[in-house]
C-alpha cells in the first residue's frame, strides 16, 4: 500500500541533486501561486525539460502505485502535465490534465473520466496543494474514485493534507512570507512569478 511521506527508490540527496545539475532551484524574490513570496522556488520546468530525467523521476513516483490499479493519471496544466505523462507511461495507465476555464478547474479537450476508474493525481510541486484539492474535486464529481497523490517536490512542511496517501520524492522546507510581511518587499526588490500561472 502506498504510504504518506517519501519513497525509498531514489534519495533526496538524488533529486536535489537533479533540480541543482538543472538549474531548476532558483533564488530570487518570487510571488508563488498561493499568493506568498519566497526568496526561493523551486522550477520543476527545468527538470522535465530533459526527457530522462522526467522519465525517471516519473519511474520513480510510480513505484508506490505499481499494485493499486490505477487506471488514469490526471495532473493540473501546466505542472502536472509532464509528470501525468510519465507516471502514467510506467504505470500503462491513460493519462489527463485539467485546466482552467474562467477560473475553475476542469476537464476539457474531449477527456473523460467514468464513474469507478481508480485515479492518481500527480502535480510537479506543492505548496499548500491548492490546485491538487481542484484536480481531486473535479475527479469526485464525475464519480471517478481518486487513490492518491503523487509530487516530486512538496514544499508544504507537511501541511498539506489531501485525505489520502500521498507520496513525494523530495521534502524541502523553502521560507515563505505574506506580502505584507515580506522582507524582500521592505527591500523594494520587486518580486517576479517565476510559475505558470499569472496571480
Amino acid at each position: 500500500m502506498a504510504r504518506k511521506g517519501q519513497i525509498s527508490m531514489i534519495t533526496s540527496e538524488e533529486v536535489l541533486n537533479i533540480f541543482e545539475e538543472s538549474g531548476a532551484l532558483l533564488k530570487g524574490h518570487f510571488r508563488l501561486t498561493s499568493g506568498k513570496h519566497s526568496n526561493r522556488y523551486m522550477q520543476c520546468a527545468k527538470v522535465l525539460q530533459y526527457p530522462h530525467h522526467a522519465a525517471r523521476l516519473g519511474e520513480e513516483l510510480a513505484q508506490a502505485w505499481k499494485d493499486q490499479g490505477i487506471d488514469v493519471v490526471i495532473g493540473p496544466a501546466m505542472g502536472g502535465i509532464l509528470v501525468a505523462h510519465e507516471v502514467g507511461r510506467a504505470l500503462g495507465t491513460k493519462v489527463l490534465f485539467t485546466e482552467r476555464e474562467n477560473g475553475v478547474m476542469t476537464l476539457r479537450r474531449g477527456f473523460e473520466l467514468t464513474p469507478g476508474q481508480k485515479v492518481l493525481v500527480v502535480e510537479d510541486v506543492i505548496t499548500t496543494g491548492g490546485s491538487v484539492k481542484e484536480v481531486l474535486e473535479v475527479v469526485r464529481k464525475l464519480g471517478a474514485e481518486p487513490v492518491g497523490v503523487g509530487v516530486i517536490v512538496d514544499r508544504s512542511g507537511g501541511k498539506a493534507d489531501f485525505g489520502l496517501p500521498h507520496v513525494s520524492l523530495l521534502k524541502i522546507q523553502i521560507e515563505t512570507f505574506e506580502p505584507e510581511n515580506c522582507p524582500l518587499c521592505a527591500e523594494g526588490i520587486p518580486a517576479i512569478k517565476p510559475g505558470s500561472r499569472a496571480i
